[in-house]
C-alpha cells in the first residue's frame, strides 16, 4: 500500500506576497522611466493661409512639393555659379521633376511649368488630381524655397507673385513642420 504525503511550503503566503512586491516596483519604476525620458507629442498648427504638407496634401502633391523641394536646392546652387534663375527648359532637359515631361508627371496632374521672374509656376489641368503650384524663389541665395497651392479648375496669378498677393488671391503655403513624429533623433 503505497501512502501520498503532501508537503505544503512554508510560508507561501509570504512568497507570494514579495513576487507581487517585487513586480508592482518593476512596473512603478518602469512608469516613472517613461515618465521622465518620453517625448512630448507636442501639436504643431498651421496658420489659416497654409497647408502641412504632410497632412492636408495628397500623394500626388506630395511628391510634387518633394520635387519642388529637391529641384530649389539645384536652383540655388546654380545661382552660386551663374546670376539669374535656371529656366524651366533647361530643368527639364536636365531631368529635374516636376519641370520634365514624363510619365511621372502626368499621373501628378500633367502640370504645364514656366518661369515668371523670381517664381516657377506650374498650372494644373487636373486639379482634382493635384492642384497647381507656385515656387517663390527668394532673393537671398541661402533663403527657403516657399511653396504655395491652390487647388482651384483656373487659379488666378496675382499680377505681383508675392506671399502677401498669393494669399489675398487663395493660394495656400504649403508648411513643413518636422518634429518627434516625423524624424526622431536619439542621442547616445
Amino acid at each position: 500500500m503505497s501512502q501520498v504525503q503532501v508537503v505544503r511550503p512554508a510560508g507561501a503566503g509570504h512568497e507570494t506576497l514579495y513576487v507581487a512586491l517585487v513586480a508592482l516596483l518593476i512596473l512603478a519604476l518602469a512608469a516613472a522611466v517613461v515618465g521622465l525620458r518620453g517625448e512630448r507629442e507636442d501639436e504643431t498648427r498651421v496658420e489659416a493661409h497654409q497647408l502641412d504638407a504632410r497632412l492636408d496634401l495628397n500623394a500626388a502633391e506630395q511628391g510634387i512639393y518633394t520635387d519642388l523641394r529637391v529641384a530649389f536646392d539645384e536652383i540655388q546652387a546654380r545661382r552660386d555659379e551663374e546670376p539669374g534663375l535656371a529656366s524651366v527648359e533647361l530643368l527639364a532637359e536636365e531631368g529635374f521633376a516636376p519641370f520634365v515631361a514624363d510619365a511621372s508627371s502626368v499621373t501628378r496632374g500633367a502640370h504645364q511649368w514656366r518661369q515668371l521672374n523670381a517664381a516657377y509656376v506650374g498650372l494644373s489641368p487636373k486639379p482634382d488630381t493635384a492642384g497647381s503650384f507656385v515656387l517663390l524663389v527668394p532673393e537671398a541665395h541661402d533663403g527657403a524655397a516657399d511653396v504655395w497651392l491652390s487647388r482651384k479648375a483656373a487659379p488666378t496669378l496675382p499680377a505681383e507673385l508675392t506671399a502677401s498677393a498669393l494669399q489675398a488671391a487663395g493660394w495656400k503655403q504649403i508648411a513643413t513642420h518636422y518634429d518627434a513624429g516625423v524624424t526622431r533623433q536619439h542621442q547616445h
